[in-house]
């Protein structure tokens, strides 16, 4: 699969929008831009949001879907072969790398995951991508079979977004500490979920 933003020349107006909205989204929020500021980043009209998008809220699906796109792509990228270890780091190391890329989708994902007051399709969405890739390493015997899908689903999300949300609250410390003066490393974390 292509990168799911593709190169500004190579865009549609329809992507263009969306990705100005991913943009603003994680800068400023959803609920702080209109539609009409996405227009003005997208060098397009308003009317041609709403032409494409209809309301906020199917820009901001189409936002969600975005994210969802992003990493599936990198869950394909993973290598398949190997112990199901070895596959299993493997794709954590695909999506790490792909959200390390794209901090636009690091900064969404914070605001959109940690508001539970907002809509949780992004969350559902990813839920349910994260259960089908379950399902997959299941089939072809990279994941046991012991341990519930349910459980799997869950250790699979903590391990990608986990430290996504909690490494801002390490460095935090780490800097308020002034350790790094004394020439140690700053901690880099690493999260997991277990029964």
């Amino acid at each position: 699969m292509s990168d799911p933003r593709a190169a500004d020349a190579d865009l549609t107006a329809k992507a263009k929008i969306r990705n100005a909205a991913l943009d603003m989204y994680a800068e400023q929020g959803e609920d702080r831009v209109s539609m009409r500021a996405v227009a003005a980043r997208a060098g397009v009209t308003v009317g041609l949001v709403q032409h494409h998008f209809k309301t906020k809220d199917g820009l901001r699906q189409a936002v969600d879907e975005l994210i969802v796109d992003y990493h599936r792509s990198a869950i394909e990228r993973a290598p398949r072969d190997g112990s199901p270890a070895e596959v299993a780091a493997a794709r954590d190391d695909a999506v790490r790398q792909m959200l390390n890329d794209n901090p636009a989708v690091i900064g969404y994902m914070r605001r959109v995951l940690l508001d539970p007051s907002g809509p949780q399709t992004l969350l559902r969405q990813l839920t349910a991508l994260s259960r089908d890739e379950v399902g997959k390493l299941r089939e072809a015997g990279f994941a046991s079979t012991k341990r519930s899908v349910a459980e799997q689903v869950v250790g699979m999300m903590v391990r990608n977004v986990g430290q996504l949300f909690l490494q801002p609250l390490v460095d935090s410390m780490w800097d308020q500490l002034d350790a790094d003066q004394n020439g140690e490393p700053k901690p880099t974390l690493s999260v997991d979920a277990r029964n």
